[in-house]
């Protein structure tokens, strides 16, 4: 259940006066003799101080950028379900308290450090999941700065998008280019670039069969595009009011609704005339995760990209060894990876089906996920 929103109650109203922002004035921050324009010194954000506490929406000091930073007139971000498990308190990984969560942020540069060289004023820019790296260790010479054991993240350990002002390293954001429409782009810098990096971990050809599993959802309603745009024949795995329609919209062509389907393993199997090649597991049931081990094609590989927390993965072991399957993790994209997704975006190949909300609504976005009723991608405003 989502905890009650700060608005009207007593206790709500003690607590936020406990924890006001002192007025701060206006600043403006100059490079190399350049002023920019004057940012105001507080803004509007949701902000929580304990896993699964209120969810405050307030004013809130606007952050300055470091040396290595932009700072981002942030115009809408899209919602992804690693901002609820953030809000619990899911994950092994300690969250920053108190957190402004967030990490699909679009907006405008309105400042930068002074060692930043890639961003100009008026640039835009996208705030990722991965907002720095160290840049040096072996791992990031690699090209999977994600996966760096110093790397800090948007939304998670650094305070993110769901604020009218964020942060980003300049290395790390990603470039828009200019007359985007920053809506419909917002997905793109998290849950599009996530599924695009795991069709790739699973090394497809054109014209074989991907399995799709929570294909209506935010992730999953993109990876369908990205996949029919890499030339693969997709299956779909939802279940819901609504979500063989959109699947179906977007290009894919098989749909299994696990609510309607007794052989599942059967159903998928018969469709895709063996099994698929490769399994995208975007949705976070474990035991649709565990499944795609049953039915994915022999030698096909199994991606796994949803975070159930506490999940584990089951895959019998004589079937894993006859069928010579093979089980891969994806993470995040890397700076190339950020760039192909975009460009598939900018050619109009992937759109993101999204519901624009206020910024203040977002709580409720939150009760939707957890019910399991989200279709395609909410996206805040930040102006609301």
């Amino acid at each position: 259940m989502i905890s009650r929103f700060a608005t009207g109650s007593s206790t709500a109203a003690a607590v936020r006066a406990a924890r006001s922002t002192r007025t701060l004035r206006p600043f403006t921050i100059t490079l190399r003799g350049l002023a920019s324009a004057a940012i105001p010194s507080t803004q509007k954000g949701v902000i929580f101080y304990e896993p699964h506490g209120e969810l405050f929406y307030k004013d809130l000091p606007v952050p300055k950028p470091k040396p290595n930073e932009i700072l981002v007139n942030v115009k809408y971000s899209g919602v992804c379900h690693t901002d609820l498990h953030a809000w619990k308190g899911d994950w092994p990984l300690p969250v920053k308290l108190p957190l402004v969560g967030g990490h699909e942020g679009a907006g405008v540069v309105v400042a930068k450090g002074e060692n930043v060289t890639n961003f100009e004023i008026g640039d835009l820019a996208g705030i990722k999941w991965l907002n720095s790296s160290c840049m040096s260790c072996e791992l990031c010479e690699q090209g999977y700065e994600a996966n760096c054991l110093k790397a800090d993240l948007s939304g998670y350990t650094h305070d993110g998008s769901f604020q009218q002002y964020a942060t980003a390293d300049a290395v790390q954001a990603a470039q828009i280019p200019k007359g985007t429409d920053l809506a419909q782009v917002a997905p793109i810098l998290c849950a599009g670039v996530t599924v695009y990096k795991a069709l790739k971990t699973a090394e497809l050809q054109p014209g074989q069969w991907v399995a799709i599993s929570g294909a209506a959802g935010g992730l999953g309603s993109l990876a369908v595009q990205y996949a029919r745009a890499m030339g693969l024949r997709v299956l779909g795995i939802d279940g819901g009011e609504g979500k063989e329609e959109l699947f179906r919209s977007l290009g894919g062509e098989v749909f299994i609704d696990f609510t309607k389907t007794k052989d599942m393993v059967g159903a998928i199997q018969e469709a895709t005339h063996g099994g698929p090649h490769g399994v995208i597991n975007v949705s976070v049931s474990e035991a649709a995760i565990s499944m795609s081990t049953e039915y994915v094609r022999p030698t096909g590989t199994v991606v796994l990209v949803g975070l159930p927390a506490n999940a584990y993965v089951k895959s019998e072991v004589f079937s894993h060894v006859v069928k010579s399957i093979s089980i891969k993790g994806s993470y995040v994209g890397n700076r190339a990876d950020t760039r192909e997704a975009l460009d598939f975006f900018a050619r109009g190949l992937v759109k993101s089906p999204i519901k624009l909300i206020g910024l203040s609504e977002l709580p409720q976005v939150y009760s939707l996920m957890e019910e399991g009723k989200i279709l395609g991608r909410y996206v805040v405003d930040t102006s609301k």
